[in-house]
């Protein structure tokens, strides 16, 4: 037995020196890919942590994803060093890669567009948003979805690739909003004693800003009335209060002063059968 394990390692004593050092080298390997994973997830939480420029939503996806890349490169140097054909090991794990993309084409695009949305930010949880016709309060942004409540309390869970595809509106953003109170007063009324009377109406209102200041104008002259409009701008924690009030006290304030609000008119000629039969014969 002895002298059989003494020729076995004289035969091959080469062989079994350089599978131990290759062993040795693939443990210190995988030991050094765990290590770098492990600093990377922590460089990315503690960057993003100073930095704030990536929503902690995306965190654990991003991290998770460089610490897999970490492994693999290193499960690919351990390949090597064990003698495996890595290049066709990689382009037959390419080849299955663009098999299963174009077979998850539709959700690998709500995953990228997730991803850009959590990037990019264009909203974030809590904000009021509209895309195409749907408007509604953000309560959850994923990799797939964001789920929305709607202003009657609906659920509405939409993909991501159609925010990304669609013009978004964020109503919420910019912190303020701007209303448009407009009011009809009649040809024969004075413009200038309902530029005073919504000017006092505005004063008056605590809800809103002073700058921008509030502004009055003609809007438009309709076929009834001269379309007078306060034009106000409120925070959006007092906007749809305000806005209510307002198209309240406007309208009481210009009755109050003694201006008409017409209703919409129409004139009507009625020509009598008659006079259509008189001027028939004429003709």
């Amino acid at each position: 037995m002895k002298d059989s394990l003494i020729q076995f390692w004289q035969s091959h004593s080469e062989t079994i020196i350089a599978l131990g050092y290759n062993l040795i080298l693939a443990i210190v390997i995988l030991v050094a890919s765990s290590l770098i994973a492990r600093a990377v997830r922590k460089a990315i939480k503690n960057t993003n942590s100073k930095l704030n420029k990536i929503d902690a939503t995306l965190i654990p996806i991003f991290s998770a994803v460089a610490s897999y890349a970490v492994y693999v490169i290193g499960g690919v140097f351990i390949l090597d060093i064990f003698g495996v054909n890595t290049a066709s090991l990689i382009a037959l794990v390419g080849a299955a890669g663009l098999a299963v993309g174009l077979a998850l084409k539709d959700t690998l695009s709500n995953i990228a567009a997730g991803i850009m949305l959590l990037i990019l930010r264009p909203f974030k949880t809590g904000d009021f948003i509209e895309f195409g016709s749907t408007q509604g309060t953000v309560k959850e942004i994923s990799l797939f979805t964001t789920v929305l409540e709607t202003i009657d309390g609906l659920y509405i869970a939409s993909p991501n690739s159609v925010l990304w595809g669609n013009n978004i509106k964020n109503f919420t953003r910019n912190g303020k909003r701007r209303m448009d109170i407009v009011v009809g007063i009649s040809y024969s009324d004075s413009i200038d004693d309902g530029f005073k009377i919504l000017q006092a109406v505005a004063a008056n209102e605590s809800r809103l800003m002073t700058e921008p200041a509030p502004q009055v104008m003609v809007a438009s002259m309709a076929d009834s009335a001269v379309n007078i409009q306060l034009r106000a701008w409120a925070t959006n924690e007092n906007y749809w209060s305000a806005y209510w009030d307002l198209n309240k006290q406007v309208k009481e304030a210009v009755e109050a002063a003694g201006l008409t609000i017409p209703f919409p008119q129409r004139t009507l000629h009625v020509v009598s059968e008659q006079r259509l039969s008189t001027v028939k014969d004429k003709s």
